[in-house]
């Protein structure tokens, strides 16, 4: 059993061209805590500056989302603005159709130089897309665990002002690679007293790998009751049998859907950590093509599901960034995680 560690992003508004730079100074710090080499580093910068100038010189209110994957030896870079759009999205990839005076030759560059990438766009709403630039020495053993089977894709983001995200996810992998377990959890309030709520649920996760998912949310609601409490949501994924089942106490909000299901992933009322009832599981069979998505109360309740049918092939995270671009409230810690199973038959 493997745990992957869930990871959280800072974001840069891209305002001006100096924020530019500070997101280019964020990703070198990343990746040299990562001990990378220069040229790979490189690769880092001329992305974070491309897609940067991307939005400054076309799009409204554009943010970049920076997070370090060590486990997957990758710096993820996800580009999201509100518009207007890309009209000719096959053009705008084409070599030699650059943004402007820019090292690079705009989007067809970023997508040569990172490792992973995926983009989608629509008038007027706006473009979403994601990279990932991974270490020559982690190429061929990047993916996450299991990643043959399932796609696993997260945005996690601190409330405004806040240096700390009260949110938290992990996940972990069976040995062989079939099995997975996800947990999302949502520490009461926001700042550094919700983010070790959140962070104890994920360690209490941690320690009891591919149990009963009953008996693992008891487990964090006992380590949880030093704490202030979370909201709380444990689901597992069998990509063999393509079944899930969950338990949960709080409001963390789940859907499944695909081209022609939708239905809801509904936990007990409660609080891990004060107040929570015996733990009870569901189970669901999942259609094809579907996506799991949890996301914590930071992102609204009510979204309607064609916002993301389109995306059901794409690349979880830009689910997760449209969802995070259209429905934060813009008050608390906002996360969404998103699983779709590979159909590998």
């Amino acid at each position: 059993m493997e745990v992957i560690a869930g990871w959280t992003h800072k974001a840069f508004p891209i305002d001006d061209a100096s924020r530019i730079g500070e997101a280019r100074r964020h990703a070198a710090q990343a990746v040299a805590e990562m001990a990378w080499n220069e040229v790979d580093a490189g690769r880092v910068a001329l992305v974070v500056t491309e897609l940067g100038t991307n939005l400054l010189r076309h799009a409204r209110k554009g943010r970049l989302l920076i997070a370090a994957r060590p486990q997957m030896h990758e710096l993820e870079i996800v580009s999201i603005d509100q518009g207007p759009g890309i009209e000719n999205l096959a053009l705008s990839m084409q070599d030699g159709h650059s943004s402007g005076n820019t090292p690079g030759t705009g989007l067809g560059a970023v997508r040569r130089l990172a490792d992973a990438f995926d983009i989608h766009s629509s008038v007027p709403e706006g473009t979403v897309c994601v990279a990932r630039v991974r270490e020559a020495r982690g190429r061929g053993a990047g993916e996450a665990p299991g990643a043959q089977r399932l796609h696993i894709g997260a945005l996690c983001l601190p409330a405004p002002f806040e240096s700390v995200s009260g949110d938290a996810w992990a996940a972990t992998v069976s040995d062989e690679g079939d099995a997975f377990c996800v947990l999302l959890a949502d520490g009461l309030g926001h700042g550094p007293e919700a983010a070790k709520a959140g962070q104890a649920a994920a360690e209490a996760f941690a320690e009891t790998p591919q149990r009963d998912l009953r008996d693992t949310l008891q487990q964090i609601h006992q380590r949880l009751q030093t704490t202030r409490g979370a909201a709380v949501c444990v689901l597992s994924l069998d990509t063999e049998s393509g079944r899930i089942a969950w338990s949960g106490a709080g409001n963390i909000i789940g859907r499944v859907l695909s081209g022609t299901f939708d239905k809801s992933i509904v936990t007990q009322h409660g609080t891990a950590g004060m107040q929570i009832r015996k733990p009870e599981t569901a189970t669901l069979e999942l259609p094809p093509h579907a996506l799991v998505v949890l996301h914590s109360d930071g992102i609204e309740t009510r979204w309607h599901a064609d916002r993301v049918r389109g995306l059901l092939q794409k690349d979880p995270t830009l689910v997760a960034a449209v969802l995070l671009r259209d429905h934060t409230r813009h008050r608390d810690d906002a996360t969404v995680v998103v699983l779709r199973r590979k159909e590998w038959r």
